[in-house]
């Protein structure tokens, strides 16, 4: 079942991509865990992993431009066929 609204598609996809960047932070969260930044010796045993957390910020700005490039998609394709349902844009006129 695919949606035929192109609103709906693309509030799917920033849910998807929030979901994914959710996992990407509890994938580096350890409990009780301590930064090696703030210890007054580098010896740390639970420290907590800062890649995922890079991994999560860059994922954070590349989504952001992406869901911007689809809502102006969005908004040119309402300006010419002037309705948001992908079945009523792709018609074939005869």
């Amino acid at each position: 079942m695919m949606k035929k609204n192109i609103i709906k598609l693309i509030m799917s996809t920033i849910i998807i991509n929030y979901s994914i960047q959710v996992f990407f932070v509890l994938s580096g969260y350890k409990l009780q865990g301590d930064l090696l930044v703030f210890s007054a010796d580098n010896n740390i045993l639970n420290m907590v992993d800062p890649i995922p957390q890079i991994i999560v910020l860059m994922a954070i700005l590349i989504g952001l431009a992406v869901n911007a490039v689809l809502v102006t998609i969005a908004i040119g394709l309402y300006q010419k066929f002037e309705t948001f349902d992908i079945t009523k844009m792709f018609e074939v006129k005869e």
